[in-house]
């Protein structure tokens, strides 16, 4: 019974030291602290940050397009993201996404469908575009998250972000899709810096026990004027594999924008440890770039062009590829884009727009007429929406 009594009185004693403070105040619960309340039997009622503002939107994107080139087994052309289907209509993309943002917290989710995430996106959780989170540590210092769409590269994964409908081939063969954690330091108005790490270099998923960890950077000197870098160092090797392929990968891309034109300019650089097909234990190294520039005709017309290059001689970022006499080739291709957007209204376009693609001499990759080529010529329509 002694013991029991001074169970009771201990019993007492927390309960009065966990409703005071140290100066002996009456502490008012927590009502947004939901530890151990999964479990009640009763309801509760989640408490939560009242003060950050949600928005939702949604984008549709659909598309006709015609390619000289057969279709992979899958029904896509090769290289395929935006349009990658051909003589038939279709839809690159329909979507959903939340944002919420306060002072001290943010969060985004974007859910998607289509074409665009069904022949280039991840096989695991396919329908996530992005899902991420983050907090304000300090001043213009923020710690975000989870499931990012890419920040590499001039172009996005969505085309209402691009200039043209079809995606440059240095877009392609970059990463979509990033799972990790960035540190985000706004250091002026001007000038935006970013520590990252991520599963790898393109993958929701780890495939071994390496990081891919990069810095970028964000200088905005005028209104008109963005200047952005990335770096990428990833090591997506097996693990039993004996030899690593770490890659380091640069890209670097300058916009202009004024009232009537846009010009963007990428060129990115890669090398990559143990990699060169004539001598595998040495390093291999890829070039790409694209120019791209809009003229803005009126408030609802514009033309555009785009020129690109990619340079992959030793299959770093296009894996292997065989050309018509079967042989694995490393990619060498040049391309130019062009089109007309006409804006119905200003959260809208229509495009219409013809490609060309080649390839060296002898790799000829594409085939169409029963016949092997170093050549594709595409036409695409795309309408786009978003609200």
């Amino acid at each position: 019974m002694k013991t029991l009594n001074r169970y009771s009185l201990l019993a007492v004693l927390l309960l009065i030291i966990s409703a005071t403070d140290l100066y002996g105040q009456i502490v008012k619960p927590d009502t947004s602290d939901l530890t151990f309340t999964g479990t009640y039997i009763t309801s509760y009622t989640d408490s939560h940050d009242t003060t950050g503002k949600i928005t939702l939107s949604g984008y549709i994107d659909t598309y006709y397009a015609g390619y000289t080139d057969t279709a992979n087994a899958d029904g896509f052309q090769k290289f395929p993201t935006a349009a990658p289907r051909s003589g038939q209509f279709g839809l690159n993309i329909v979507q959903v996404s939340a944002k919420y943002q306060s002072s001290r917290f943010r969060g985004v989710t974007t859910l998607f469908f289509g074409d665009t995430p069904q022949s280039s996106w991840s096989p695991y959780l396919n329908m996530i575009q992005e899902a991420n989170i983050g907090f304000h540590i300090a001043k213009n210092i923020w710690l975000d998250a989870g499931y990012f769409r890419t920040h590499i590269g001039l172009e996005s994964i969505q085309p209402r972000e691009n200039m043209a409908i079809s995606f440059a081939s240095t877009t392609y063969f970059e990463p979509y899709f990033l799972s990790g954690a960035k540190l985000t330091w706004e250091a002026t108005k001007k000038l935006t810096l970013q520590i990252n790490a991520f599963n790898s270099y393109n993958s929701f998923i780890e495939n071994n026990k390496n990081k891919a960890v990069g810095v970028s950077f964000v200088y905005a000197p005028t209104e008109k004027w963005n200047i952005n870098f990335n770096n990428l160092t990833s090591d997506d090797s097996p693990t039993y594999s004996a030899l690593k392929k770490t890659r380091n990968y640069s890209d670097l891309n300058i916009i202009y924008k004024s009232h009537r034109v846009t010009i963007g300019f990428e060129a990115n650089y890669g090398i990559q440890a143990n990699s060169k097909l004539t001598d595998s234990t040495k390093s291999a190294t890829m070039f790409s770039s694209l120019f791209a520039a809009k003229y803005r005709l009126t408030a609802k017309y514009a033309i555009y062009a785009r020129g690109e290059i990619f340079r992959d001689p030793n299959e770093i970022l296009t894996g292997p590829v065989k050309n018509n006499n079967h042989k694995f080739v490393g990619i060498d291709l040049t391309g130019f884009t062009c089109g007309v957007e006409y804006k119905p209204i200003p959260n809208s376009y229509f495009r219409i727009e013809g490609r060309v693609l080649e390839t060296g001499t002898n790799e000829k990759i594409f085939y169409y007429n029963n016949q092997s080529t170093n050549i594709r010529y595409e036409f695409i329509i795309g309408l786009g929406l978003w609200f």
